[in-house]
């Protein structure tokens, strides 16, 4: 098991931090105690005048993040706040004034992907996998958000069938800038970071407020979240999470 202080691993370069999820046993599944290791580095990055880009991935090579944890959140473990985690994390991401590039290695599934989705860049390994399963599960993932990277019809196929897809596909879809061998995928976003950190931090602050104000829409994001209040817990809801928890940890 990973030490719950390790749970998110930082490095430093100038004014360029890497954040690296480190729950390898659980694909980097977002737990409540994940979730708020996370948040809480996101924070510190972004209450430092002296950092400028912030990179985010996974150790090793097998995933990104998994999702949100689906053994804590059908209470087959401990879990103080279920799926909070996840959400807690998704928006500290959301929110923050500095560039976000999510490097992407390996899985990349429902929260995972939420949390990709919801940072500035993604460049992703020829590993990368990607799933929004939110339909299968009962309830809304990214669309409020994955559209203005895809496109509306793009988006329904992806969140209605809840089909995987490639980094390939995700490439040629627009929601990731490139793709990298897996043991040039770091440097790759260290170099584009460091670019980014070498620039005005005020005008590239500024530039990432505007984009966001013009692609990103608030009532919508309200629309998902009501419409998740309204079918969590719903009998067909319940039945088909308990459905997807016993085929992914056979339990």
């Amino acid at each position: 098991m990973t030490d719950e202080t390790n749970l998110v691993l930082e490095e430093r370069r100038g004014g360029v931090v890497l954040l690296t999820l480190n729950r390898p046993e659980r694909h980097h599944a977002l737990n409540q105690a994940l979730g708020e290791a996370l948040a809480a580095a996101l924070q510190r990055a972004g209450n430092d005048p002296d950092v400028a880009a912030i990179i985010l991935t996974g150790s090793g090579t097998k995933a990104f993040c998994a999702g949100a944890d689906m053994l804590e959140a059908s209470g087959v473990t401990e879990g103080r706040g279920r799926i909070a985690g996840a959400a807690l994390a998704i928006t500290r991401v959301s929110e923050m004034p500095l560039p976000v590039i999510a490097a992407i290695n390996g899985y990349c599934y429902g929260g995972g992907a939420r949390l990709a989705v919801a940072c500035d860049i993604r460049i992703a390994s020829p590993n990368a996998m990607f799933r929004l399963p939110g339909s299968e599960y009962g309830l809304v993932v990214a669309a409020a958000t994955l559209p203005r990277l895809v496109g509306a019809a793009r988006a329904k196929e992806l969140i209605f069938t809840a089909r995987p897809f490639n980094a390939q596909e995700a490439f040629d879809y627009g929601l990731v800038t490139g793709i990298h061998p897996v043991d040039e995928l770091l440097p790759a976003a260290w170099r584009m970071a460091e670019t980014i950190a070498s620039h005005s931090r005020e005008a590239v602050r500024e530039a990432k407020r505007v984009i966001d104000a013009a692609t990103l829409s608030d009532e919508a994001r309200a629309m998902e979240d009501e419409a998740n209040r309204r079918l969590r817990g719903s009998t067909e809801q319940v039945a088909r999470f308990r459905d997807a928890t016993r085929r992914v940890t056979g339990r």
